[in-house]
């Protein structure tokens, strides 16, 4: 499955490489905002029973206002995915253009995880990073599997500020620049995240319950 940025995305048969054509198992096009180059069509997984439940999850940028936006879709049964079975699990105002994020997982415990950026133009100007009332700058932890409230979700009991009134509950760990790739180590099931720096320093890192990484005080090691 390829993911292009601009909206589209293609299935090729690695088995047959050579004999392969591309064919399109969604184009969402029209929804989807690219004006700068880090916006678009950012991520996409896939639900861990895929086989039994037939849903996958995609990450990207809309307009009208600009916003960010984690959907789930449904796979038809002739194969390809259904673009009227959308439905909209969080949506998370966009300021500036730039520094979207960029990934979404499904973890190993089931929980899906969002990496989220600080909103945008440079050096953090509206402050995201060190504040937990905004879904910006940071992994983000959810429960697809119900809804809760009037959220499309739920929010795990174990995420580490759902007792704080100051918090966005969603929250899994903060301080992040522009989270644009991570993954889940195999073995140990440890979560790392690459995070793009400023000028200075890229980032890579080792993301645990609650943990704050420090931009926009800091980035990387420097203050």
């Amino acid at each position: 499955f390829v993911v292009e940025q601009p909206g589209r995305v293609l299935v090729l048969d690695r088995r047959t490489p050579a004999e392969s054509k591309a064919t399109v198992f969604l184009d969402i096009r029209p929804e989807v905002r690219m004006k700068h180059n880090e916006e678009g069509l950012l991520s996409m997984a896939f639900s861990p029973n895929v086989e039994t439940d037939a849903t996958f999850y995609l990450y990207y940028t809309a307009s009208s206002p600009r916003r960010a936006v984690l959907s789930r879709f449904k796979i038809a049964a002739d194969g390809t995915a259904d673009p009227e079975s959308e439905e909209v699990l969080l949506e998370v105002a966009q300021p500036f253009g730039n520094h979207n994020g960029g990934t979404v997982l499904v973890g190993p415990d089931g929980m899906l995880y969002l990496a989220v950026g600080d909103g945008g133009a440079a050096n953090d100007p509206m402050g995201h990073g060190q504040n937990l009332g905004t879904l910006l700058a940071t992994v983000l932890r959810i429960d697809p599997s119900g809804k809760e409230g009037d959220r499309a979700y739920k929010i795990p009991a174990d995420n580490p500020f759902v007792a704080s009134e100051e918090a966005k509950p969603e929250i899994w760990a903060y301080g992040m620049r522009n989270p644009w790739r991570f993954t889940f180590r195999p073995g140990t099931n440890e979560l790392w995240v690459g995070d793009n720096g400023d000028e200075n320093w890229e980032m890579v890192h080792r993301v645990t319950r609650g943990t704050n990484h420090g931009w926009s005080r800091f980035e990387g090691s420097r203050i």
